[in-house]
């Protein structure tokens, strides 16, 4: 009986940590045109429509196959999962420099304005290596919204 309590808490513990770690999950969007609901279920009203691929959205929460999320603008709501997929961009929260190698003594390339959206190709320590349009280079990643997986 003694052993039976201490698996079941031991289980209650560590589901608990895995629960906690999915809520703090980046992901992006996959596709154009993707609805956000009120509810997690296709029978709930649409709540709004985001028409930007590639957007960082945080999981925070999880039910069967819908995923409650929340943007860098604090709107959330719930999506299907096939609309999702795992994070490679960012958000700017403020304006940034955008250089040609991962310094900030390095040659300067552009101004990225807040709110822009950045595709990351690779990321080290503090610096990304990402595109936007026409540019790409390396950025701080202080003052980004999103994260790596």
């Amino acid at each position: 009986m003694y052993k039976t309590l201490i698996y079941l808490f031991c289980f209650f513990i560590f589901s608990t940590n895995s629960f906690s770690i999915e809520k703090k999950k980046f992901l992006m969007l996959k596709n154009n045109k993707v609805n956000v609901r009120y509810g997690p279920s296709l029978d709930y009203p649409i709540k709004y429509i985001y028409k930007k691929i590639y957007l960082p959205l945080k999981v925070i929460d999880k039910k069967e196959n819908f995923r409650r999320i929340i943007d860098h603008k604090k709107n959330s709501g719930w999506i299907h999962w096939t609309q999702l997929k795992k994070s490679k961009s960012l958000i700017t929260t403020s304006s940034k420099i955008l250089f040609k190698k991962p310094t900030k003594y390095s040659k300067p390339l552009a101004k990225i304005e807040k709110g822009r959206l950045l595709i990351v190709r690779k990321c080290e320590k503090n610096w990304c290596n990402i595109e936007t349009d026409k540019f790409s280079g390396w950025i701080n990643k202080s003052n980004t919204w999103g994260e790596i997986n």
